[in-house]
């Protein structure tokens, strides 16, 4: 339980914060770049795997035990908020995926040190309530969908403000 409230934790914190983007293309070229690294290949087969469905749909839980609060039916409604998070944060890494950035560091051939970040950012709209259910005692299950056509938009969207921000 307690691996879950730090998971549902980090996961709130990751949808919470402002951080800065890294652009991602979905099913459109990406534009090239003028590094010296060369250009950036567009993920062509992103579009395919998401597109084939009608809906995505993401599941998010929270732990009532772990809400930061004395009294236990405050818990209980942070923990549908909580759980609510984490559904959304699953339905984003679906729409615009997720930037892993690891680093490893190893001395006389042993790994001294192994981390790792991921870090999802989007905006997500339109997605419908399916459930909020207790699976258990202690925590909360929330279930959301998203309809092919708003993740197109939201795509569209994403696309438009990148433009904008080469300008």
């Amino acid at each position: 339980m307690k691996s879950i409230s730090i998971v549902t934790l980090s996961a709130t914190v990751a949808l919470l914060s402002a951080c800065s983007s890294m652009p991602q293309f979905f099913g459109k070229a990406a534009p090239r770049e003028s590094s010296a690294e060369g250009a950036t290949p567009a993920p062509s087969m992103i579009a395919p795997m998401v597109e084939k469905r009608e809906t995505l749909v993401a599941t998010g839980y929270a732990v009532i035990s772990v809400q930061n609060h004395k009294n236990p039916a405050q818990q209980r409604l942070l923990a549908i908020r909580a759980s609510k998070l984490d559904a959304y944060r699953a339905l984003t890494e679906q729409v615009y995926g997720q930037q892993l950035d690891a680093s490893t560091t190893v001395a006389d051939m042993t790994v001294v040190n192994d981390t790792f970040r991921a870090k999802v950012e989007g905006v997500i709209y339109g997605a419908q309530l399916v459930s909020i259910t207790p699976v258990s005692d202690d925590t909360y299950e929330t279930t959301l969908s998203l309809d092919r056509t708003v993740v197109q938009d939201l795509r569209r969207l994403y696309l438009t403000q990148l433009a904008m921000r080469g300008r």
